[in-house]
């Protein structure tokens, strides 16, 4: 399956909507990371999340998400751009909790409360920043929440994750749907009866075998609209083994040399994507030696 996302505008530009599987990119970021079933529900919900934020960008520009709690995952970063990228973890992708009180993934709780911090990396001299408290932990409602109260754009968010048995993905995706100014009553009226449909999860449907398309169908039923945009994303890091030289020869020598000494290697990891960089005396050899060239 590959991952889809699907922009949509609806009632003469009175609404549009964000519609993303993303099956593929969680059990990716999965694989990556090695995160335990909760800690998979959380990081796929903010990874879809962001991805769908992402095509909202123009290109060149990137969003960054973190959902900052006192829960014992620590906190779920996620960066996403609009060309279809995103990347992201847990900060304890290992915890593992209890089924909550309606025998689901207990997200909320492994979260907990604090601060979801949006930052938009426009392309402007500054970043544009934006917070707002977590209202459940669950990222869906966390991020309706920015959206009305920090974009002062209504909106509703479904977001979600299946894990199977075995513990890989077995479906992920989600929606975003904003109203925009002068929506008409009806228009809200009917889109409010639509999201009834999806009061069971995304992600029931999406194994039902639901398409974007038919999500989109489902969203909008009863409203004309048209599909503006499809494109597809990918977990993609843009870590290099150039950066991670730079963190080393920022170091020092003496302090690379000394880590390499005690641990019998030197190993950098890149905290979005979980690649790991080795570097040997020989390699650190070589890097001093061209840093003092260039100095």
């Amino acid at each position: 399956m590959r991952n889809i996302l699907v922009r949509a505008s609806g009632a003469q530009g009175q609404v549009r909507v964000f519609v993303g599987i993303t099956t593929d990119l969680v059990e990716d970021a999965r694989q990556r990371h090695y995160t335990s079933p909760v800690a998979s529900a959380a990081l796929g919900r903010a990874l879809t999340g962001g991805a769908l934020m992402g095509m909202m960008l123009k290109e060149g520009q990137q969003i960054s998400l973190q959902f900052l709690g006192d829960g014992p995952l620590g906190g779920v970063f996620v960066i996403a751009d609009a060309e279809g990228s995103v990347r992201g973890y847990v900060r304890h992708p290992e915890v593992e909790l209890d089924l909550n009180s309606q025998g689901k993934l207990d997200v909320a709780k492994g979260i907990g409360t604090g601060t979801l911090y949006v930052i938009k990396d426009l392309g402007l001299k500054e970043p544009y920043r934006g917070s707002v408290p977590l209202t459940s932990g669950e990222v869906g409602e966390d991020l309706t929440y920015y959206f009305t109260k920090s974009e002062q754009t209504p909106s509703a968010v479904g977001l979600g994750v299946l894990v199977d048995t075995d513990f890989s993905v077995k479906a992920a995706g989600g929606f975003i749907l904003q109203l925009l100014p002068d929506a008409k009553e009806e228009v809200i009226q009917r889109l409010e009866s639509n999201l009834e449909v999806f009061s069971g999860g995304v992600t029931g449907l999406i194994t039902e075998g639901k398409s974007v398309q038919d999500l989109i169908a489902l969203l909008l039923d009863g409203i004309e609209y048209q599909i503006t945009e499809e494109r597809e994303v990918h977990f993609r890091c843009k870590c290099n083994r150039e950066k991670l030289e730079q963190i080393v020869i920022s170091l020092g020598e003496q302090e690379a040399r000394e880590i390499l000494e005690t641990e019998k290697q030197l190993e950098l990891t890149c905290h979005f994507c979980n690649e790991k960089y080795q570097f040997t005396s020989e390699d650190l050899h070589h890097l001093f030696r061209q840093a003092k060239k260039e100095e």
